[in-house]
């Protein structure tokens, strides 16, 4: 069969949907947020794709999966088996890094096994076993007739007069010794110090090199291996000084005995007890207790409560600081940092072997005097965090933690024996500190001599293959040793799909989530290349995207619509690209062809010289000392290829540091300078793309606070004041009003052993969360179940004349969530529609005008449409005086900006630069700047003045 034969699909807000989808081919869904494009992708052919796959298993392993229910839909013909590549982050485990998730790391330790050197860490010698004959035919190299003497090294820097060994060696026949480097014979010995070291090598043999000498040196070799335990020296006994020669029939330092075991592949894995560094048992980082945290106001004195816990409210802990006051002379009531640096330092590590007295009060008021060293406050810290069972306690220290490189490995999680394997002149830590790029260069340009080179040639093969798939879809900034948690959903993705396109599968049904988030224009269509090249494998490549190129690139278009929600769910048009343009009732294909766009606004605002932001030598990652000015009141976009720096400049250091100063947070912020100008603003809000909530209790209305009005109405119901009941009773998080059998949750978590979790409906409440009798009350004729069920848009009609609720929805359908009911699990949100949720919350606080709003590619998961309505909003919070500071790749957001930043020229190291600064037109007009070029086209058409008054 040619197609996909989908009819009467039904799922979510699909109505009764039939529709052809070609096999083989790259077909781009679109449609509005909403619209029903995720419902017949992934609800729908994925689900039931993964049905099928289930029934097919054993009966054994079926019992784990009976809960799947079949999506609603009439018949599916032409299944493929589904492969589902979604957006969601790829692990929360510490251990995952990028090598490792794209097994680039398996390849890279089975090389270091196989054709790794080590070598000692002290020295720099490789250690190479050799076999006798090895040692013989580097023997017979030297010049012809030059005179030696084999040694075996007996003692090495050992104290003692040595007479039982020395007596030892004669009686073996030995006739000479070489004692700390001289030479005698056994019947002049030197008298020995005893309280000196002293190193003593037995002399085997003295021979002349010739090459009739072979079978004399073979026996001399073993004889010295024997008595050493398989080390040799060769030294030289006339002409001009050479080095010695040492020989080793293990893997051991001649100098110092350090040996490595066998070299294996888990010799090389942080994951494995093996090869992972012992102190840190391979994580990498270390929790210690932070001085910033514990020193919690450094401009307050200790008496008034610099550090927490240790001023004149704790009896105990005040005392000590008394008596270490007397001791060393300070005043308890001198600020901090105003202390002397050496008080300070035992203040918080210990007085270490002074002992200093101290003075205690007891029961009944006596005082008793006691002399012992001071312990310090972190040492204090570390103990009690150790020691106590109480929970409460140990969440309460954990305040004060952060989080280190390792001190023993340096944060390369592996340990000492693996960190000294070296191949072609690079450790295992340094090649995965490189990044995808240079990775792919270095190994491609790797040529290891002898039988190496042979084993490391078909190992390569498989790694260099992986690496030009990241390449390929844009990830080659990307480090191997990264860990995966710092990936972003859109990175994660691509990596995933890389992964994919190795596999080399055919015959399957990819179904991808808008694997462009993230991704620069300039990278789109080497994504796209990776996508026609798995459709060329042989595959049915289906991709929900809003991306204008991906969805001109596209074999075959479905556009849902018209709307969003209960006003979606139809098909609006499908086809060429070209048919959907054509198509006056597709909203998606007015964009493409041009009817409807987003308009470059006629006037933009121009910058005050005196209202900006000064980021000053910022360097956290990439960044090169970079020093950049954000203009307050003004719509900023940050813009750059992928791995740039934008995250870094704006979110790790603008906001880090920002909220730390405004709001007190503790947050890790990259280092800089300084930042200038923040007296001028109020407030900084990052809206990012994090889940609103982990647990299916997590919805929009519980988010934006709309829950708390809509249960006091409830509340305030003739009937529930008759019953008794309060506001609280008609929350599924506390006891009373919910189902106890889902404890509120409204599902039940089954776990699949090897697939993922299911969330199947609670059996008692159908999934309606509450008893039987909380649903009994109800208001206008509808329980509370059935007012979470609805859309924004109904709940906004249904409580248009409840101030309290109607401010908040509307903001809600400001931002494009009309479509999103109140009490959708928050689990099941996309990252966009997170992020837009977060945007409303802060939407229907007071504004100040005064506030900083910092928001990474809020355009996520939009439509054309979608954009339009979000830049509407954003606009607006700047028009009312605030900043609002937009990382973007979305071209219609940056040519509505007052003022773009770009990042780059490169991602990763060949980033972290300003490429160009000023408003759009400035920036396209920049011959440097990568998004300059792909936005000078749309703002060609519509030149206009970019001044305003």
């Amino acid at each position: 069969m040619q197609q996909i034969r989908v009819r009467g699909a039904r799922t979510h807000n699909l109505k009764n949907l039939s529709l052809d989808l070609p096999r083989e081919r790259l077909i781009v869904v679109t449609g509005l947020s909403g619209s029903g494009k995720s419902s017949l992708t992934f609800d729908t052919l994925y689900a039931e794709g993964q049905r099928r796959y289930v029934e097919s298993l054993s009966a054994y392993a079926r019992q784990f999966l009976s809960t799947m229910d079949k999506p609603d839909v009439d018949s599916i013909e032409g299944l493929s088996p589904a492969i589902a590549i979604e957006q969601k982050a790829s692990s929360h485990n510490p251990r995952s890094t990028v090598g490792t998730v794209t097994e680039i790391y398996d390849y890279l330790r089975l090389l270091y096994a196989r054709a790794g050197t080590p070598r000692c860490p002290d020295h720099g010698i490789d250690l190479a076993a050799q076999t006798v004959s090895q040692m013989v035919d580097q023997a017979l190299r030297l010049p012809e007739g030059l005179a030696a003497a084999l040694l075996a090294p007996v003692v090495s820097e050992r104290k003692g007069e040595q007479l039982e060994l020395l007596e030892d060696l004669a009686a073996q026949g030995f006739v000479r010794v070489r004692i700390d480097g001289r030479i005698h014979e056994m019947e002049a010995l030197p008298q020995l110090d005893g309280k000196k070291k002293h190193t003593i090598e037995a002399v085997v043999d003295r021979i002349r090199i010739r090459p009739d000498a072979a079978q004399r040196l073979a026996e001399s070799f073993e004889t010295a291996l024997r008595l050493s335990g398989g080390l040799a020296r060769l030294a030289f006994l006339e002409g001009e000084p050479r080095e010695e020669l040492v020989f080793s029939s293990r893997h051991a330092c001649p100098v110092c005995g350090y040996s490595v075991p066998p070299l294996e592949p888990k010799l090389f894995s942080f994951n494995n007890p093996t090869g992972a560094c012992p102190s840190c048992d391979g994580l990498g980082v270390q929790e210690f207790f932070d001085p910033q945290r514990v020193v919690l106001h450094p401009h307050l004195s200790l008496a008034g409560g610099a550090v927490r816990g240790w001023d004149r409210r704790n009896d105990h802990y005040f005392n000590l600081i008394q008596s270490l006051s007397k001791h060393y002379g300070f005043d308890i009531e001198t600020p901090w940092t105003e202390l002397p640096e050496q008080v300070r330092d035992v203040l918080l590590h210990g007085s270490g072997a002074e002992a200093i007295e101290f003075s205690y009060r007891e029961e009944a008021g006596r005082r008793s005097r006691k002399r012992h060293a001071f312990e310090g406050i972190l040492p204090n810290l570390t103990r009690r965090y150790r020691e106590t069972e109480s929970p409460m306690v140990r969440e309460e220290l954990a305040r004060y933690l952060g989080v280190r490189p390792c001190p023993e490995c340096q944060g390369t999680r592996l340990n000492r024996a693996a960190r000294f394997v070296f191949v072609a002149g690079r450790t295992l830590p340094e090649l995965t500190a490189l990044t995808v790029g240079r990775a792919l260069e270095f190994l491609g340009q790797m040529n290891l001599a002898g039988w190496r080179g042979e084993v490391a040639a078909k190992i390569v093969k498989g790694m260099l293959e992986r690496l030009r798939f990241l390449s390929d879809v844009g990830l080659d900034y990307l480090t191997l040793d990264r860990s995966a948690e710092t990936l972003s959903g859109g990175e994660s993705q691509r990596i995933r799909l890389a992964s994919q396109v190795g596999s080399g599968l055919t015959g399957v049904m990819y179904i991808l989530d808008e694997p462009s988030i993230g991704l620069h224009q300039r990278d789109n269509r080497r994504l796209l290349a990776t996508l026609k090249q798995l459709r060329d494998l042989g595959n049915t490549v289906i991709v929900v995207e809003h991306d204008e190129e991906a969805i001109r690139e596209a074999d075959h278009v479905v556009d849902l619509g018209p709307g969003a929600g209960a006003h979606g769910g139809h098909l609006v048009a499908q086809g060429t690209p070209r048919d959907i343009a054509a198509n006056p009732a597709s909203i998606t294909g007015q964009y493409l062809a041009g009817r409807r766009r987003i308009a470059v606004p006629g006037l933009r605002i121009r910058p005050d010289p005196g209202r900006q932001i000064r980021i000053v030598g910022a360097r956290g990652n990439n960044l090169a000392q970079l020093t950049t000015q954000i203009p307050l009141g003004l719509f900023t976009c940050v813009t750059g290829v992928s791995g740039s720096g934008k995250s870094t400049l704006i979110v790790d250091t603008l906001f880090g540091h920002t909220a730390a100063r405004l709001n007190g947070a503790r947050v890790e912020a990259a280092p800089c300078e300084r930042i200038e100008g923040l007296e001028q603003i109020d407030r900084v809000i990052d809206i990012d793309q994090s889940p609103i909530g982990r647990t299916p209790r997590s919805n929009p209305a519980t988010y934006t606070g709309l829950f708390a009005p809509l249960r006091e109405l409830f509340a305030a119901v003739p009937e529930a004041r008759a019953r008794g009941y309060d506001s609280g009773r008609f929350s599924f998080n506390v006891k009373g009003g919910r189902c106890e059998a889902c404890q509120g949750d409204g599902v039940i978590r089954v776990e699949m052993h090897f697939l993922p979790d299911v969330y199947v409906p609670c059996d008692v409440c159908g999934g309606k969360r509450y008893n039987r009798e909380t649903l009994e009350i109800r208001y206008r004729g509808k329980n509370i179940h059935e007012v979470l069920d609805m859309t924004v848009e109904d709940a906004a009609r249904f409580f248009q004349n409840v101030p309290a609720a109607a401010g908040k929805l509307q903001t809600l359908t400001d931002v494009g969530l009309s479509y999103v009911r109140l009490g959708q699990n928050a689990t099941t949100l996309s990252g966009g529609e997170a992020q837009r949720v977060k945007l409303s919350r802060e939407l229907a606080k007071r504004a100040t005008g005064k506030t900083l709003y910092i928001l990474d590619e809020p355009t996520t998961g939009l439509h054309f449409h979608d954009v339009e309505q979000l830049l509407h909003v954003l606009h607006r919070l700047r028009d009312e005086g605030n900043t609002v500071v937009v990382i973007e790749h979305n071209l219609d957001v940056i040519k509505t900006a007052d003022w773009v930043i770009d990042l780059g020229p490169e991602g990763g190291e060949g980033g972290g630069e300003i490429v160009a600064t000023g408003t759009p037109e400035d920036v396209a007009a920049s011959d440097a700047s990568w998004t300059g070029k792909y936005l000078r086209p749309l703002l060609a058409p519509e030149r206009r003045s970019a001044v305003s008054a």
